[in-house]
């Protein structure tokens, strides 16, 4: 394919930011889309390469996962160039286009390993793969009560002085944060984000609603992995998963692979948050695309099966969820529409991280970041800013 030449994704449903085109086109050209329409609408220009399907054939923009630990034998947590460029090769199979390099609780050094390479790739990256649009740190700043399979000991207060020093070794790109806001300090770290334009995420964290509540006065937005890693929901006290449900000033991340939450909760929490708040997340590992067996997780051994990850006492450890999975899922789970995880996938995430100028739609002007879904919403090909990354073999 001649790169000068424009790419035309024709005679498909188009889900564009404003309307579905059922009988429409795409256009790419270098890095943008260039146009959006009916096909009668189209007119050829001679270098155009056109890829002709049929309507049964769906276009969406591509995924951004905002919480992604690891894909294919690579993890944040590595600290090498290597581990994200792996990472930016695999995910675009499942669907993501874009994703932030999720840290994890260890210690200083090792967390200011991994961002300092965070940094130092989100510069250099080419357009040829998914995206690093940032870096998600997970912890050390949370509740020892609500740990999970973040290793306990090097759990550590919120610290603004800290923080900073990790935000100037990241080169800035640290977008959000997995935080207990109830911890010593919380409300102080909350503020500074809100403050300097970082995503303050209420998570593994035992807050009370009240305590919720004072959070998102100094800041929070966000909700990690919801009904993972926090107070849960009693009728004498909402907890976290009870402010998720009712406060509007949140988004609200969700693992939809049938394990970390059965599907009936998938389907309790869509219709009580809607697409409108929610956001579809992988949280996955290493081990994701590989095979069954032990794998590392921030220094622990993690045992995966065919659908489940978890340590060694039985805790859930993270993810194998492929996003293309996770769109199924909760299609099947909340009988949502394709629009419905459009906003899930890539509308409600570009928001949040402040990106929606540039990714989350089909808009001209906008990335070219694209996927093809064939009529059973399997992933025939994806592109990441106007570049071929996947294509399904025959």
């Amino acid at each position: 394919m001649d790169t000068h030449s424009s790419i035309i994704i024709y005679n498909v449903t188009v889900y564009s930011e404003n309307q579905t085109l059922k009988n429409g086109y795409i256009k790419l050209t270098n890095t943008k889309i260039t146009e959006i329409g009916e096909i009668h609408q189209y007119v050829r220009q001679l270098e155009d390469h056109v890829i002709e399907l049929s309507p049964s054939y769906k276009v969406i923009p591509g995924a951004i996962d905002v919480h992604i630990h690891g894909v294919n034998n690579a993890d944040a947590m590595d600290g090498t160039a290597e581990a994200l460029k792996t990472m930016a090769r695999a995910l675009p199979k499942e669907g993501t286009t874009s994703f932030l390099a999720t840290t994890m609780t260890q210690s200083n050094e090792a967390v200011e390993k991994a961002l300092r390479n965070a940094g130092a790739y989100i510069n250099e990256q080419t357009s040829t793969d998914a995206e690093v649009v940032g870096i998600h740190l997970e912890g050390p700043f949370i509740s020892p009560k609500r740990a999970g399979a973040q290793p306990p000991t090097h759990i550590q207060d919120p610290n603004v002085t800290l923080f900073q020093e990790w935000q100037k070794a990241a080169g800035g790109h640290i977008k959000l944060v997995t935080l207990a806001p109830e911890q010593p300090n919380g409300l102080a770290l909350t503020s500074y984000l809100k403050e300097t334009n970082v995503v303050a995420s209420i998570g593994h964290s035992d807050s009370t609603y009240d305590q919720v509540s004072e959070a998102i006065e100094a800041g929070a937005s966000h909700i990690t992995h919801l009904y993972n890693g926090m107070r849960g929901l009693h009728h004498r006290e909402p907890g976290v998963l009870g402010a998720a449900y009712l406060r509007n000033e949140l988004f609200v991340e969700l693992i939809t692979d049938g394990i970390h939450c059965r599907p009936e909760m998938v389907k309790l929490a869509y219709d009580q948050i809607t697409s409108e708040r929610m956001i579809l997340i992988t949280d996955s590992l290493r081990a994701k695309w590989l095979k069954n067996g032990t794998y590392d997780l921030g220094g622990q051994p993690v045992h995966v099966n065919d659908t489940t990850a978890t340590l060694a006492d039985g805790t859930l450890a993270g993810s194998i969820l492929k996003m293309n999975d996770a769109i199924k899922n909760t299609m099947s789970y909340t009988n949502c529409s394709l629009e419905d995880i459009v906003k899930m996938t890539a509308e409600n995430p570009a928001k949040q991280l402040n990106l929606f100028d540039t990714k989350g739609s089909l808009k001209v002007g906008k990335d070219a970041d694209i996927v093809v879904l064939n009529e059973n919403l399997d992933v025939e090909m994806t592109f990441c800013r106007g570049t071929l990354s996947f294509q399904k073999e025959d």
